[in-house]
């Protein structure tokens, strides 16, 4: 390891290796998502080198669905002096509403198909005789529920 990278990595060298813009590094330091870094004697921030992977175990969190609450809860648990399992309990629970997020995309999926094949053309005055979409006849309260829109 060469003297700069003991003394520390700066803003910018931290942000690269980790693939984010620096604005997200100092928006992850004041969630405390990281440490406040030490600085330099030019008052330049210095990061420990394994920043930038606990940067890229954030991100990856992320990209697996966790909010970054969720991220700072986990953090903080694995940092206890017992660190619990609250990354299993967490990833069943994120399990569960993606599962719940693609019945409703499917939902919303097969209705997109219905609009199409009935060869819908307006959201308030469609001209297809059965059209699949519920709420056309909102706002027109002299077309019965149901009916033709």
């Amino acid at each position: 390891m060469s003297a700069p990278e003991q003394a520390g990595l700066r803003s910018g060298e931290v942000a690269e290796r980790a693939g984010v813009n620096i604005q997200t590094l100092r928006y992850y330091e004041r969630r405390g998502l990281l440490a406040a870094p030490q600085r330099s004697n030019g008052g330049h921030r210095l990061y420990p080198p394994d920043a930038v992977a606990l940067l890229q175990v954030i991100k990856a969190a992320q990209r697996l669905g966790f909010t970054l609450d969720e991220v700072a809860e986990l953090l903080d648990a694995g940092r206890r002096r017992h660190p619990t399992a609250d990354l299993r309990e967490r990833a069943i629970s994120k399990i569960a509403e993606i599962d719940q997020k693609i019945a409703d995309l499917t939902t919303i999926r097969t209705t997109l198909t219905e609009v199409v094949d009935a060869n819908c053309d307006s959201l308030t005055n469609c001209t297809c005789a059965d059209c699949p979409i519920p709420f056309l006849t909102i706002g027109t309260a002299d077309r019965p529920v149901g009916g033709t829109a």
